[in-house]
């Protein structure tokens, strides 16, 4: 253990001390001040006789007295299974009152690189219980799904929904035989989110099967960039190790970016898009790429990461950037929260890349991709009609597009509509699905397969409809 009392300047969440021997990056530093204190950082740049190190605790107290200790290791994360029910800081240290954590093994929080050759292809179908992802936009074991949000949307409300209703369903065969984990890493949110979180966790039991790393508003943005990192190695650990399928839940990623922008001003980096880092595409990369799943083990990492998009903007480099890395995502609309849909997610918008390899045939029912299609072209015909109808008025359409009109309605209302107590299996989802579209005329359902017409198209509701 090598210790200095060199500290040559204090910026921001930054201290740059001299050395006079070679300083491994990332290594695990304690900063003892005059007071006695002693804080933790790390490592971010070294250099021929200079270091700079970032400070978990931010560097109030330090001066250029504290004696600095590099501890000849990178930063590890003590994991065990026992991990499940407890609630941690951002930096991995127990905040629910109860033991202090035995580990198994202590893993180091980069992670190791999934090798493209040992990954399983994706897809095996997870169920969320809320229809507008289920049916529409289907969450796949070893995926990365994002949730694109705005200020004041009620991103948090569904990220608990998922967190406490998601299963693999018994058919899926893969999931035979392995438990279900969720592992909730909340970065810079609000004390009274965070115990709105901890109220929910604890009302529903979904305590039990998760670990919950929370790093509040009030926390220094330095930890912010550890969090993500501590979250992920546990749930690798949980997955690949003691073969559970494990959620990961990663909230609020716009605030890890602004963690990443503010050290990236300390260290007087050349900015890139809109003042954020250049490198912020490979650092997101590197969290989102440790979703997965591998050949010759049970277990799964699955990801939704939660972004506030500024101003709404989907161009902000933050969802822009996601959108490049993930396969997917999940809109939050404010003009549906406006409505009172709950949850309000825009369908149109929202996508899931490997919808098509979890659904179907061997799953749940070979009709999920048809009905998903025929929906979407409906809610979209509907959508595309009332921007006609504000110029026309409805009088002026025929009755073909008043079907389509009422279709859109009662999409909002009745199949993306359940609250969020709500847990709608696959099989409630695809027949609301299917009774949505028995309102429409049979010969405009020409995205399904007539054999699945004939078995579940509802003919008697259909003419009821038409007589009125």
């Amino acid at each position: 253990m090598k210790e200095y009392q060199t500290i040559t300047e204090i910026s921001g969440p930054l201290v740059f001390a001299e050395v006079d021997e070679p300083v491994g990056y990332d290594e695990i530093v304690e900063i003892e001040t005059p007071q006695g204190e002693t804080l933790r950082g790390q490592v971010l740049e070294s250099s021929e006789g200079l270091v700079s190190i970032q400070v978990f605790e931010g560097t109030g107290g330090i001066d250029r007295n504290a004696s600095v200790r590099f501890l000849g290791e990178t930063m590890k994360m003590p994991v065990t299974e026992d991990l499940l029910g407890r609630v941690l800081d951002g930096s991995g240290r127990p905040i629910d009152g109860g033991p202090e954590i035995v580990p198994e093994e202590r893993q180091d929080i980069v992670g190791a690189a999934i090798n493209p050759y040992s990954r399983e292809y994706p897809e095996e179908f997870i169920q969320t219980g809320v229809s507008a992802i289920d049916g529409m936009n289907t969450l796949v074991r070893g995926q990365k799904l994002p949730i694109f949000s705005g200020s004041g949307l009620p991103h948090n409300d569904l990220a608990l929904q998922i967190a406490r209703q998601a299963t693999v369903p018994e058919e899926d065969e893969g999931g035979e035989g392995s438990e279900f984990a969720v592992i909730f890493g909340a970065m810079g949110i609000t004390q009274e989110e965070a115990n709105e979180f901890m109220a929910d966790f604890e009302r529903t039991g979904a305590l039990e099967r998760s670990v919950v790393f929370m790093n509040l508003a009030d926390d220094p943005a330095v930890e912010r960039t550890v969090t993500p990192r501590l979250a992920l190695t546990t749930a690798e650990y949980l997955a690949f190790e003691k073969d559970y399928h494990v959620l990961v839940i990663l909230t609020d990623i716009t605030n890890y970016c602004e963690a990443l922008r503010e050290i990236g001003a300390a260290r007087e980096e050349v900015p890139g898009r809109r003042g954020y880092p250049g490198y912020m595409y490979t650092d997101l990369a590197q969290l989102y790429e440790r979703a997965g799943r591998l050949k010759d083990r049970d277990g799964s990492v699955t990801q939704i990461p939660i972004l506030t998009m500024p101003g709404d903007d989907d161009t902000h480099p933050i969802p822009d950037l996601t959108g490049y890395i993930t396969e997917g995502q999940i809109v939050m609309d404010r003009d549906l929260h406006s409505q009172g849909i709950e949850p309000p997610v825009n369908v149109l918008p929202s996508l899931s890349r490997l919808m098509d390899d979890g659904i179907g045939e061997g799953l749940t029912r070979a009709d999920h991709a048809d009905v998903s299609d025929q929906m979407y072209a409906g809610y979209a015909e509907g959508e595309d009609l009332r921007d006609l109808v504000n110029i026309v008025g409805r009088e002026a359409l025929s009755e073909r597009d008043n079907k389509f009109l009422d279709f859109a309605d009662r999409f909002e209302d009745e199949f993306v509509q359940q609250g969020y107590d709500t847990n709608r299996s696959i099989e409630e989802t695809l027949e609301i699905g299917w009774d949505l579209l028995s309102d429409l005329p049979k010969e405009e359902l020409n995205r399904i397969d007539e054999d699945f017409i004939a078995e579940h198209y509802r003919e008697d509701e259909a003419e009821a409809v038409q007589a009125d």
